[in-house]
């Protein structure tokens, strides 16, 4: 379930997509349709009925998108925001109380209800539900993802350990038990493995997740989030079996970029391209956060160059400015 990160373009066209994650029942928002005839329109509107819908179009004409959903928990709507728009990787940051994950950006933003389960694992698992349902029609068991047209695509789910992660990363393993038992985690089998058993969902522990609880388990169903400047020296053990995806802070390593259109200068692009260049030799794909958000024409030229140039997953805070066509024009 890898999927093929160049292949996937940011231009598809977003019109119907924002009322998807809300159900079947309002898929054809009425700003959408006033261009349309009034018959068509009462068609679309009253496409409930067994003609119009089908178990698994939850996500239907929603194409995935090399997008990660930085900070995830500020959308509208966690996890279904970015579904609708075609993210391929989220971020929740879970912070532990009294044996409970919440999710938030700092401890002044938790709140009892907003937790990692409420969130993230139920929602999560009533998509999958929905994409593998059971019917005459099913004869065997299914494994597929949360895109209809694009069931092998994984999703991956960055589990952002705010508090200690010792103590922290046991309830975060515990917390993905629904998935892991439904066999939606991607896995590597064995000491022996030479790749990832890819599945919907590939779990990334980062933050304060210790890479001691990750990389001697032989056999297990979450990874690392490897650090990118360091993966040809301190970290030049880390291979894609335990870091599918490495992530850096752009600013740390870039400063600031001085061209209005988000062209980098000979130095950053450099170092950009050796960055790349030692990551996907490894196997391992890319993200850099921590991106200027504006002015937005900045923004959108370092998208653009970082894209141009191979960096794998575009770390986006407004996901619909990054789903839309205008920034890889």
């Amino acid at each position: 379930m890898r999927p093929n990160m160049r292949a996937l373009t940011a231009t598809v066209a977003i019109a119907s997509v924002p009322t998807l994650a809300i159900g079947t029942a309002t898929a054809y928002g009425a700003e959408y349709l006033e261009d349309i005839s009034l018959a068509f329109q009462t068609v679309l509107r009253n496409r409930t009925t067994p003609l119009y819908s089908y178990p698994t179009d939850l996500t239907r004409e929603v194409v995935p998108k090399a997008i990660h959903s930085h900070n995830d928990y500020w959308r509208t709507l966690p996890f279904y925001t970015a579904l609708s728009y075609g993210c391929i990787s989220i971020e929740a940051d879970v912070w532990l109380f009294n044996g409970t994950l919440y999710v938030g950006h700092e401890p002044s933003a938790l709140t009892s209800a907003r937790t990692f389960d409420a969130l993230y694992i139920r929602p999560i698992l009533s998509t999958l539900r929905h994409e593998n349902p059971s019917s005459a029609f099913v004869t065997t068991a299914t494994k597929n993802g949360v895109f209809d047209g694009y069931s092998s695509q994984t999703i991956y789910l960055f589990v952002d350990v705010k508090t200690d992660g010792i103590e922290t990363w046991p309830y975060v393993l515990q917390a993905l038990e629904p998935l892991r038992s439904a066999g939606y985690l991607s896995r590597v089998e064995n000491a022996s493995s030479t790749s990832i058993t890819y599945a919907p969902i590939t779990v990334i522990g980062t933050g304060n997740t210790p890479l001691s609880k990750v990389q001697p388990v032989a056999s297990r169903d979450y990874f690392w989030d490897g650090p990118i400047p360091t993966l040809n020296s301190t970290f030049a053990n880390i291979t894609s079996l335990v870091s599918p995806i490495a992530s850096t802070n752009f600013a740390v390593q870039f400063g600031t970029v001085q061209n209005t259109n988000g062209s980098f200068n000979a130095s950053q692009l450099a170092r950009l391209r050796s960055q790349v260049a030692v990551a996907h030799t490894k196997g391992i794909l890319l993200r850099y956060w921590n991106q200027p958000a504006w002015p937005i024409s900045l923004r959108n030229g370092i998208w653009k160059q970082l894209w141009d140039e191979g960096v794998d997953l575009i770390n986006a805070d407004d996901v619909a400015a990054a789903a839309g066509a205008a920034w890889g024009s």
